[in-house]
């Protein structure tokens, strides 16, 4: 089989990063062994081969760039590419195509609906007459001035940042925030916050701005829990009679039920009545008086004065009703008396007492098991020695010179 050389620097490749990945797993291998040998010398050597494993490893990964960059065009300036012949396209006869008889589909009824969804003109939301009325800033708001979107929760932090934003709210619905940032508004210009369920107006708030050219805001809106009716809720923010800014929600589910308020009743109280008391009254009454006649006397007559019937008041006593006193009986009442009562007081009796046996419990003996206390004792450790060689020199010959000796021969003595 013949190979190219793009074959053979990307099989080269190929085989560097598979070496790679087994080095550095024996490396890992070899670190991980390691920690579980008790003596520091294996220990040790283990973790300098599984090193010794990631740079060999490191090398590898960098012959394999090399040959990723540089293998193919020094290769091909030594072995420059010889042509290969190359196959013209031969023409190819295409299908032509036939018209076939189609089915004619015959017309239908289709039902053209009596109402169209067909886009409506959407006025542009404007301040009411009745409010516009109420505003009291003379000066001219910013007509560059922006708001964001609406966001709608039931809650809010210290920093004007929504708890539970949503845009559906299940009753009861409570205290309802509309937050929103701004920016290029101008202090003391007429800004206005209405309220509208399905288009009709629930609550609104105008009235001088104070919050500055930038930051948060919001309009609020706490009515009685009976108030908040389910539908579409929309609130329009204006900056004089200028529309800024539209947000709309929805609340679900029926409302409480509004409790009555007690009416105040008028309530007789009784007061006290001064009842007059009888007084002295000054009753006229005409007193008759007799009238003098003239009595012929031979005195001459003068003219008597004739007094008048005149009122003599009389004054008429009311008695006043009078204590009628009531005999009072006395009633007797007996005092106690002491009657000494004698009882009689029996006579102590002796009781004979018998001694009752007590019963006292001998001291039982416990067997007590020795319980063997094990002793962990340490094994011994295995301390590799080196052997120290020791020369013992070997015995040496001594050359002897042997001196002989004369020995004379027995004689025979008859």
């Amino acid at each position: 089989m013949s190979l190219d050389i793009h074959t053979a620097v990307q099989t080269a490749i190929a085989l560097s990063i598979f070496a790679i990945i087994l080095l550095i797993w024996s490396g890992i291998r070899s670190i991980r062994k390691a920690r579980t040998l008790r003596f520091f010398r294996m220990r040790r050597d283990r973790v300098v081969r599984g090193w010794r494993l990631f740079f060999f490893a490191f090398i590898i990964g960098i012959v394999a760039l090399f040959l990723r960059f540089y293998a193919e065009p020094i290769a091909y300036q030594y072995f420059p590419p010889s042509p290969t012949i190359t196959q013209s396209p031969t023409i190819t006869l295409s299908p032509t195509i036939t018209l076939s008889p189609t089915i004619t589909l015959s017309p239908t009824i289709t039902p053209t609906p009596s109402i169209s969804d067909t886009p409506t003109i959407t006025p542009t939301p404007h301040v009411p007459l009745a409010i516009e009325s109420r505003f009291e800033s003379t000066i001219t708001p910013n007509p560059d001035a922006v708001f964001s979107r609406l966001i709608f929760t039931q809650g809010i932090d210290e920093n004007y940042q929504p708890l539970n934003p949503a845009e559906t709210f299940q009753n009861p619905v409570g205290h309802l925030y509309a937050l929103f940032s701004y920016d290029g508004m101008t202090n003391g210009a007429q800004w206005t916050a209405i309220w509208y369920r399905n288009g009709e107006l629930v609550h609104f708030e105008t009235k001088p701005w104070d919050g500055g050219t930038g930051g948060f805001g919001y309009t609020d809106w706490e009515p009685q829990p009976h108030e908040w009716l389910p539908g579409t809720y929309e609130v329009q923010l204006f900056t004089g009679t200028i529309w800024k800014i539209s947000g709309t929600f929805t609340v679900e589910g029926e409302p409480p039920t509004a409790v009555p308020s007690p009416t105040p009743t008028a309530t007789t109280t009784p007061s006290r009545t001064p009842t007059p008391r009888p007084t002295l009254t000054a009753t006229p009454t005409a007193t008759a008086t007799r009238t003098p006649y003239l009595t012929p006397t031979p005195v001459t007559p003068t003219a008597t004065r004739t007094p008048y019937p005149t009122l003599t008041p009389t004054i008429t006593l009311t008695k006043r009703p009078s204590p009628t006193p009531t005999a009072v009986t006395p009633t007797i009442t007996r005092v106690p008396t002491f009657t000494p009562t004698i009882t009689p007081t029996k006579s102590p009796t002796a009781t004979p007492i018998s001694p009752t046996p007590t019963i006292t419990r001998h001291p039982t003996h416990t067997p007590t098991i020795p319980i063997p206390t094990i002793t962990p004792t340490k094994l011994p450790t295995f301390t590799p020695t080196v052997p120290t060689p020791t020369f013992t020199r070997l015995p040496t010959a001594t050359p002897t010179t042997l001196t002989p000796t004369m020995t004379r021969r027995p004689t025979l003595t008859p």
